[in-house]
């Protein structure tokens, strides 16, 4: 045989071909999860994180008033579609997870992700695994307001601090709660 012919049968024989068939689907796989993933634009949910940078112009769904510049009580909702939504506190956040429909036109997708900012920290947490305090001597930009913290130690420090009256997980946070809070203060 010739050198090439050689060659040919080395890379060509049966076991050489399949194992290099069987390699074809698998980098079209990962090829394809490469571009779901860093596709510009798209899937940005994956990652489960808060919007950053809130628009100048975002207002709060609920009371109607500007978010950006009240960034240590910003709050955000985000949607199965991926929308977000951004409260100015707590309390407008939660008004707006009971009632959707009360506050947009249409259909809102069901809630996927809840962000808070820790009040000390100024980092974003989950809502869902945040502490509050209520009836504390701070205010929100719209009164009395509900408090994040990331720890239940933070939060009973605050409360020791600034006079509050309670601490409530997140699923212990009723609407009769969230009303009281936000009586004489709707703006929309």
């Amino acid at each position: 045989m010739n050198n090439k012919s050689e060659h040919f049968h080395r890379l060509f024989r049966p076991g050489v071909l399949n194992c290099r068939r069987n390699l074809l689907p698998a980098a079209l796989f990962f090829s394809f999860f490469a571009l779901l993933i860093y596709w510009p634009g798209h899937y940005d949910h994956i990652s489960a994180e808060p919007l950053e940078v809130i628009a100048a112009d975002a207002r709060c769904p609920v009371c109607g008033m500007f978010v950006a510049k009240y960034d240590v009580w910003i709050t955000q909702i985000r949607t199965t579609d991926n929308s977000v939504y951004n409260f100015d506190g707590v309390k407008d956040m939660m008004a707006f997870r009971a009632t959707p429909e009360s506050f947009i036109h249409g259909k809102v997708q069901d809630i996927s992700e809840i962000w808070v900012k820790d009040y000390y920290s100024l980092k974003w947490i989950r809502g869902e695994s945040a502490f509050y305090v209520a009836g504390s001597d701070v205010l929100g930009p719209m009164g009395h307001e509900l408090v994040p913290f990331a720890s239940r130690a933070a939060a009973e420090s605050f409360m020791t601090d600034h006079k509050g009256k309670a601490i409530y997980t997140f699923p212990e946070i009723t609407s009769d709660l969230v009303n009281t809070l936000r009586s004489g203060h709707m703006m929309k």
